[in-house]
């Protein structure tokens, strides 16, 4: 994928990268945000009626290989599994439709962002940064987040760490335009939902789990057998905004089964994987177009720019 060549994009995708090297240190190699992950691959198959919402390859082919890397969230390498801070998990899925061609959905299991846009992020982030503990009361964070309800609503919301990374719900953040052979398109944001059902931890439980339980965890179960996810997106109606991530549809918008992801093996020698793999937000796909949501370009632009320096250190 190409860097945009937009100069104040590219200026705030290295201003949000050094905001998150100042929150969680320089780590060479490794993500600056999800930075502990694993992975595994396997397949997707589509349901048979996916290509009525979209013409993209993998909805319409019998099946498509798959990579995906699970992740706790922060900067931080070896963030305990069971630090409240590691959620939302993340979520990041590769099709792999030819030799070097590939579209992919990131997700994270949290139905929402903090911020509309990529300014107002690094706002959020600065006001973290300076909010210590020993900071004066109102502290940068909190005007923050009094003056920007949709960041206080997502902070405030309750994301309980899941039993295994098998048993959570993830959600694409911004929506797609997906068309299908007939040119009829709808907006969608991916839902990834667990065949296992969804199993969160109280707090107590949670405490008397290791630092590496989950990714120990996911290990053993897929060595046991398949882990299933059905792939799904909310479709939008006429008159849902599209283009904001921190605007919620309505609970009774059609969920839409695209089809069934099935692990089947820890991908051999994840580490350098890893380092080597960067996810694309935008689909890039034939019969998937990103929406205007103004998030989607700068992430693109971060993941490219940290993945070169990621495959560089």
């Amino acid at each position: 994928m190409p860097l945009p060549s937009d100069e104040k994009l590219l200026a705030l995708a290295n201003d949000l990268l050094q905001q998150f090297e100042q929150l969680f240190g320089l780590n060479p190699g490794l993500r600056p945000a999800h930075a502990k992950g694993g992975m595994l691959s396997g397949v997707f198959t589509p349901a048979a009626n996916a290509g009525s919402l979209s013409r993209a390859p993998h909805f319409i082919r019998e099946s498509t290989p798959v990579s995906v890397r699970f992740s706790n969230s922060t900067g931080v390498p070896l963030i305990p599994d069971n630090d409240p801070n590691a959620d939302p998990r993340g979520l990041a899925v590769r099709f792999h439709l030819a030799e070097r061609v590939h579209t992919d959905i990131v997700s994270h299991s949290f139905d929402g962002f903090p911020t509309h846009t990529g300014n107002e992020f690094l706002e959020f982030l600065r006001a973290v940064a300076s909010s210590g503990p020993d900071t004066p009361h109102p502290t940068p964070i909190e005007a923050f987040l009094g003056s920007h309800p949709a960041a206080l609503a997502f902070v405030q919301a309750p994301k309980p760490t899941p039993a295994s990374f098998a048993r959570e719900t993830y959600y694409g953040v911004t929506a797609m335009k997906f068309i299908n052979r007939d040119g009829v398109s709808r907006y969608g944001r991916y839902r990834i939902l667990p065949e296992a059902g969804n199993d969160h931890l109280s707090a107590e439980e949670l405490a008397g789990k290791s630092p590496n339980f989950l990714f120990d965890e996911l290990l053993e179960r897929v060595a046991n057998g398949s882990i299933k996810f059905k792939i799904a997106a909310q479709l939008a109606e006429e008159g849902d905004e599209v283009n904001d991530a921190t605007i919620h549809w309505p609970a009774n918008r059609e969920i839409f089964e695209i089809g069934t992801l099935t692990l089947t093996s820890a991908v051999a020698d994840a580490a350098a994987e890893q380092k080597h793999i960067i996810f694309d937000p935008i689909p890039r796909v034939d019969g998937i177009e990103p929406s205007d949501d103004p998030l989607l370009e700068l992430r693109a632009a971060i993941y490219l720019l940290s993945g070169g320096r990621r495959r560089a250190a």
